[in-house]
């Protein structure tokens, strides 16, 4: 079965002043529809960028992909029309929900005007095909059937994203709203377009722990019930598992492992992952870091990037990438010396 979303082998890098920063290195991962996916790593592996590249929202100016493609149900996002890709996939097929809810909302409008100024333009039921006069039939002006259409529907996903009162709430300016529910707010956006994958980068950051197991557990449940893809970048292993069904790591621009969420924490096989699921604190509050640094990626190591910082590299693990290997069943990991665990 062809995957929802398929990254194959992208590598793309930011032109800077001190020269060529190499983010990310022939990553690839995948993601079915319904499915939950990690995308797990220190901060600065990657993970953001390679969100924002399924989007295609990569600065212009300094931003170059240099090889690789990202399919989206069978057509490659980076070669596509952007017309076409902007009119039907981004905002409407594939949506986003930002890791920081306290400046995603203009603070001189009330949350209602700004949801649905976001729905003239990306309402399911404005999609079409972008050609000659398209814009001022679906973008200039909003119907009023559609546009009252548009509001029951708001009102519905709020009930569904568990905030009570939706029409009062819709109402009030951001600074009214706690941070829970501003997030609630961005989830019940994301949705509203009708998407088949949504992409949440680090949804719970700015939120205490009690709203961050209400809004993984909201994300769970939504993906379930309506059958959508959710792509969750985030740093937070115990996120990872409560909430997805598999988790890929990343270190330093390069995809390192992936594997179910229950082989993952059982099992895991690159050093690099051993070493995170380590670092997390015990019983007794204490953690172990992983030795070394994150390397500078204007100029990576060569072959496996972690190898400086790994006890089991050799010469092979210097001189080129490690291939993927099969572990079993949707688990695979780049390393010539992986730790082997009984099946």
């Amino acid at each position: 079965m062809t995957s929802l979303l398929a990254v194959e082998e992208l590598s793309l890098g930011f032109a800077t002043q001190a020269g060529f920063a190499s983010i990310l290195d022939r990553v690839s991962l995948s993601i079915d529809r319904g499915q939950v996916l990690g995308l797990v790593g220190e901060s600065g592996c990657g993970k953001t960028t390679l969100a924002r590249a399924i989007l295609g929202v990569l600065p212009r100016d300094s931003a170059r992909i240099t090889g690789g493609r990202v399919r989206f149900r069978d057509t490659d996002l980076l070669t596509a029309d952007q017309a076409v890709v902007n009119q039907t996939v981004r905002g409407r097929a594939i949506t986003f929900v930002p890791q920081d809810p306290f400046t995603s909302f203009n603070p001189v409008f009330t949350v209602g005007d700004q949801i649905m100024e976001i729905l003239k333009w990306k309402s399911p039921r404005a999609a079409g095909p972008p050609g000659p006069g398209w814009l001022p039939a679906v973008v200039s002006r909003y119907p009023a059937d559609r546009r009252r259409t548009d509001f029951q529907s708001v009102l519905e996903l709020l009930d569904a994203v568990q905030l009570p009162r939706p029409e009062q709430l819709l109402r009030k300016y951001p600074h009214e709203l706690s941070g829970g529910q501003r997030q609630r707010l961005m989830i019940a956006m994301a949705l509203l377009p009708g998407p088949d994958l949504v992409i949440a980068d680090e949804p719970t950051t700015a939120l205490d722990v009690t709203i961050q197991a209400q809004i993984l557990g909201l994300i769970r449940r939504l993906a379930s019930e309506r059958n959508v893809a959710v792509l969750l970048t985030t740093h937070d292993l115990g996120a990872a598992y409560e909430i997805c069904d598999a988790v890929n790591v990343m270190y330093a621009g390069q995809d390192v492992e992936s594997a179910p969420v229950d082989r993952f924490f059982a099992a895991p096989a690159h050093p690099y992952t051993t070493k995170l699921l380590a670092s997390l604190p015990d019983a007794s509050g204490n953690a172990r870091g992983i030795p070394g640094e994150v390397p500078v990626l204007l100029s990576p190591p060569g072959g496996c990037r972690f190898h400086p910082r790994c006890e089991r590299a050799a010469r092979e693990c210097r001189e080129a990438r490690p291939p993927v290997e099969q572990l079993g069943a949707g688990h695979w990991v780049r390393c010539y010396h992986p730790y082997r665990h009984a099946p």
